[in-house]
């Protein structure tokens, strides 16, 4: 179990999953670039991340669900929650909000998997599945939180910790997803696999003098 000064970020997950260097460049460098994408993405979830709750046909919509899962050791926040109520029945969803279209890397499903993972821990009751709506599509696509996504969660969150514990930024691996990164200029992934605090010593101490 996990105290609550070693809970760390439940979307580094997805950061992760997606490249190991890009997560600790936001994660342990604290470095952040706004993108086109990263912008459509802040207007996106403006109007679901008002605070709040709605009801309609048996199922409790909850708007900003704080998460935390002591025993992976994340912490974080489910855009929207559904909870069956009456003739619904009894469950509890995970709804996340994505800008852009389904993706077939199961990274977004990672994340949805996460915070399935935190509610039941929270709530003691099973979370089958959740689901993504997707901006471009206007469409939801299904999640089965299913053993295959909870074991790479698993662990992806060790990994986490053990990353986080090392305080070392791994070196960059140039590749197709680095086109569409919006840390790519932070990254240099075109230098040789130097990270950012390496890079500085090594030429911005010159520039400085």
């Amino acid at each position: 179990m996990y105290a609550d000064d070693e809970l760390l970020a439940l979307s580094g997950l997805q950061h992760l999953a997606y490249c190991e260097r890009q997560w600790a460049l936001i994660h342990l460098e604290q470095v952040w670039e706004d993108s086109a994408d990263t912008l459509r993405g802040d207007y996106f979830h403006e109007r679901v991340d008002t605070v709040g709750y709605s009801c309609a046909d048996g199922v409790r919509s909850e708007r900003r669900v704080r998460l935390v899962s002591r025993t992976l050791g994340i912490y974080g926040t489910a855009d929207i929650v559904e909870y069956g109520v009456g003739d619904a029945g009894s469950f509890m969803r995970p709804v996340e909000y994505k800008v852009g279209k389904p993706r077939a890397e199961d990274w977004d499903r990672l994340q949805v998997t996460a915070q399935a993972l935190c509610l039941e821990e929270m709530h003691g009751g099973a979370v089958t599945e959740g689901a993504i709506f997707y901006g471009e599509t206007r469409r939801r696509e299904r999640v089965e939180v299913s053993k295959k996504l909870r074991d790479e969660l698993k662990r992806l969150a060790s990994h986490m910790h053990v990353l986080f514990e090392s305080s070392e930024t791994p070196h960059a691996e140039m590749g197709a997803k680095c086109r569409r990164c919006s840390l790519a200029d932070w990254c240099m992934p075109k230098t040789g696999g130097l990270n950012v605090r390496d890079y500085w010593a090594r030429y911005g101490g010159d520039l400085v003098n």
